[in-house]
C-alpha cells in the first residue's frame, strides 16, 4: 500500500486569472509518481514550498526578490535576470513543468532533512522582519499593531482533536489554547477573556463561519482578535463574504505544523 503524499503548496505570483487557472490544471495533472501539488488561495495564511513567478511581471518577481530570505521559486517565462531562479519557457509544456517542479520539491527536501540533522531551525520565514521601536517607529503605534501577549487561541470545532494537537505542537505555557463547538460560546469567550486568534472549521456543524466571524469582530475591543477559517476541499470560501465579515485567512487542512507555528507567530506573537 502507497503511503499518503502530503501536497505540495505552490503560491502564484503575477499571473492573469486565465493563466494561474490554466496553471492550476497543469499541476492538477500531475504524475502519480512525483509530488503532489496544491495551489493556494489568495487569502491563505500557509507557507508555501515553491513559488511560480509570472517572469513578464515585474512586480512578482520584485517580491521575489525582496523577501528576507530567497525562496524556492520558478520562473515562469520571461528574460533572464541574473538572479538564481530555475525558469522555465512559456509555453509552458506540462512534462517539462512536472520534471522540473520534481527537481525544486527534491532539492528543499534534501536540505530541510540536512538542517534537521544539524539540529539547526527550518528555513526562516519568507516575510520581511518587523522594524523594532527603535527604528523609527514610537512605543504606541508598535502596541496599535501588534496583538496583546495575555491571550488565548480558541478553536471552534467539532471536536476537541486539533485543538489536542495544537496543544501538544507548542506547549499551552507558552499559548493557552480553549475550545468550542458552539458559536454562542465562542462569542462569549472572545467577549469576556482576551482571544488573539480565533480558529474556525468550516465544517462545524451548525455553525456558520462568515456569521460567527462578523459577530465576533463587532464586540467592543475585537478588533485585535484574529479570524482565521480552517478549510476543506469541501468548502466553497467566498472571498467577498470573508473580507466583509472580517476574516485574516484561511488555512487549507490538513494543516501542516510548521504552517501552524509560523501562523501563530505572526498572529498570536508565540514566542519562538
Amino acid at each position: 500500500m502507497h503511503a499518503r503524499k502530503t501536497p505540495t503548496a505552490v503560491r502564484l505570483l503575477g499571473f492573469t486569472p486565465d493563466a494561474a487557472d490554466g496553471i492550476a490544471s497543469l499541476l492538477a495533472d500531475a504524475p502519480a509518481c512525483g509530488p503532489l501539488y496544491a495551489c493556494l488561495h489568495e487569502d491563505s495564511l500557509q507557507e508555501p514550498d515553491v513559488y511560480l513567478a509570472d517572469g513578464e511581471n515585474a512586480c512578482a518577481m520584485l517580491r521575489l526578490s525582496s523577501m528576507r530570505s530567497p525562496p524556492l521559486a520558478l520562473q515562469v517565462g520571461g528574460c533572464e535576470r541574473g538572479n538564481a531562479w530555475t525558469r522555465v519557457e512559456r509555453p509552458l509544456e506540462a512534462a517539462s513543468l512536472h520534471a522540473t517542479l520534481a527537481q525544486l520539491v527534491a532539492e528543499r527536501r534534501r536540505t530541510l532533512e540536512r538542517l534537521c540533522a544539524c539540529g539547526e531551525p527550518p528555513l526562516p520565514e519568507r516575510r520581511r522582519r518587523q522594524r523594532g521601536i527603535g527604528e523609527g517607529q514610537d512605543t504606541d503605534a508598535v502596541a496599535l499593531r501588534q496583538p496583546p501577549r495575555n491571550g488565548k487561541v480558541l478553536i471552534v470545532d467539532q471536536g476537541g482533536a486539533f485543538r489536542d494537537h495544537l496543544a501538544r505542537l507548542v506547549g499551552e505555557q507558552r499559548l493557552p489554547i480553549a475550545w468550542t463547538d458552539s458559536a454562542s460560546a465562542a462569542v462569549r469567550l472572545c467577549d469576556e477573556t482576551p482571544v488573539l486568534l480565533a480558529m474556525i472549521n468550516t465544517s462545524t456543524p451548525g455553525i456558520d463561519p462568515y456569521a460567527l466571524c462578523a459577530a465576533i469582530k463587532a464586540q467592543e475591543g475585537a478588533g485585535r482578535t484574529a479570524v482565521v477559517f480552517l478549510v476543506g476541499r469541501a468548502f466553497c470560501y467566498d472571498t467577498a463574504r470573508a473580507h466583509s465579515a472580517g476574516v485574516r485567512g484561511l488555512l487549507d487542512q490538513p494543516v501542516a505544523d510548521r504552517s501552524l507555528v509560523a501562523m501563530l507567530q505572526r498572529l498570536a506573537s508565540m514566542p519562538a
